[in-house]
């Protein structure tokens, strides 16, 4: 579903223009697509943010631009490191019924059996979609999933009228057992060892060393 929002065509630009628009709590930003020159346009930084954070990674909005109405694709965004406020938008147009190609977020559902480590081999899935019907995210049920367990593209349930673009092999999920700190401690030193680094005695060695010498000294007085 795509969010309506109004938006005003600008003619200002640079970084001076976009902080006069940022102090208005507003938010620059450009459509391209269609082979159409790119339209430059402000939104309502409220509702766009909100909007975004409903439709996800690829959120798709309705721009209202000057009374005509245009499908926005989000491609990119960019966000103020400390404030968390929008700072730009890039979107791409796209007409009703239109296929786009997408990246969409893997979403791990449910837990592994214990003494498991789950791994997210790829984050994201390349799909071909309509553009008004693409997925927030693609659920990969874990629950119970023993060691030994992978889960690949080509096992992804995948939404209606959804193509799977990326490689059916390609690996999504990988369970393993899980390492106990000792084996963790003996595979790091057995790569030291490979590798000629020789390890500091820690102060804790150094005390326990300290204390069997003066165990064997004072037996043999």
């Amino acid at each position: 579903m795509s969010e309506k929002i109004k938006a005003e065509t600008r003619t200002e630009f640079g970084k001076g223009a976009a902080r006069r628009i940022r102090r208005e709590n507003k938010v620059p930003a450009v459509v391209y697509g269609h082979g159409n020159d790119p339209i430059h346009v402000t939104l309502p930084g409220h509702e766009t943010m909100m909007a975004l954070k409903h439709g996800g990674a690829n959120a798709l909005l309705e721009l209202d631009i000057e009374g005509k109405t245009q499908l926005a694709l989000t491609k990119q965004v960019q966000i103020d490191p400390i404030k968390r406020l929008l700072e730009h938008v890039d979107f791409v147009a796209v007409i009703k019924g239109e296929k786009v190609t997408v990246d969409v977020p893997v979403q791990l559902v449910g837990e592994a059996a214990r003494e498991t480590l789950v791994v997210t081999e790829n984050a994201t899935i390349q799909l071909e979609a309509e553009a008004t019907h693409i997925p927030e995210y693609i659920e990969v049920d874990i629950e119970g999933a023993e060691a030994g367990t992978q889960i690949h593209a080509s096992d992804l349930k995948l939404p209606s009228g959804s193509t799977l673009l990326l490689d059916p092999e390609a690996l999504v999920v990988n369970v393993t057992a899980q390492q106990s700190a000792e084996a963790l401690e003996a595979e790091l030193e057995e790569a030291e060892a490979e590798a000629g680094i020789e390890r500091e005695e820690s102060d804790k060695d150094v005390d326990e060393v300290g204390a069997e010498s003066s165990e064997g000294s004072s037996s043999e007085e």
